[in-house]
């Protein structure tokens, strides 16, 4: 098992591009970050909703590595926890490199399963411009894009995480999917 730490948890009531940072959040199996917009067994993605409300949420919580923003900051972007609309920030773990399907024990209880990569959107460009750019990257070994903006979970058990806690990983069985976009 590899292992990380949790640097900043977030979440927002309300669609809005980030969401703050809390002490603590909880997360709910089979829902989400409780108290966040994006908590559902179905689709709470706003433009999703409108032409595919009952597929299952494979986006109940959005993770972000916060390596991401040291790389950021080199290139001129001030970027910080909950900005890019997070609602967990890990250090540690090479989130964007894990198989469709791997676990994530975040803290003493809670479990998610990562689903996919996020799918970065214009609205990073209205929060930074040229942001956007950063986020997906032509990747010439792969012979295609690569998404950077982190990876989305659905969350198997139910726990309340906090900055500091421990990331454990558990790698589902061979063969491995690479992830893809959700």
């Amino acid at each position: 098992m590899k292992a990380g730490r949790i640097t900043a948890v977030s979440r927002n009531a309300s669609y809005a591009f980030s969401k703050p940072n809390h002490a603590s959040i909880t997360l709910l199996a089979g829902l989400g970050v409780e108290g966040d917009v994006h908590a559902g067994e179905t689709i709470r993605h706003q433009f999703r909703m409108t032409y595919e409300p009952d597929l299952p949420n494979l986006r109940q919580v959005h993770l972000i590595h916060e390596e991401l923003f040291d790389e950021l900051g080199l290139k001129g972007y001030e970027v910080s926890a909950g900005r890019l609309g997070e609602n967990i920030t890990t250090r540690g773990v090479d989130l964007l490199g894990l198989p469709t399907g791997s676990l994530l024990r975040l803290g003493a209880d809670a479990v998610v399963e990562v689903t996919g990569l996020r799918t970065p959107c214009s609205k990073i460009n209205d929060f930074r411009a040229g942001l956007l750019d950063e986020m997906i990257v032509w990747d010439p070994l792969a012979d295609g894009y690569t998404f950077k903006c982190g990876v989305m979970a659905v969350v198997r058990r139910t726990g309340t995480v906090r900055p500091d806690d421990l990331v454990e990983v558990e790698l589902p069985a061979l063969p491995h999917r690479s992830l893809e976009r959700v």
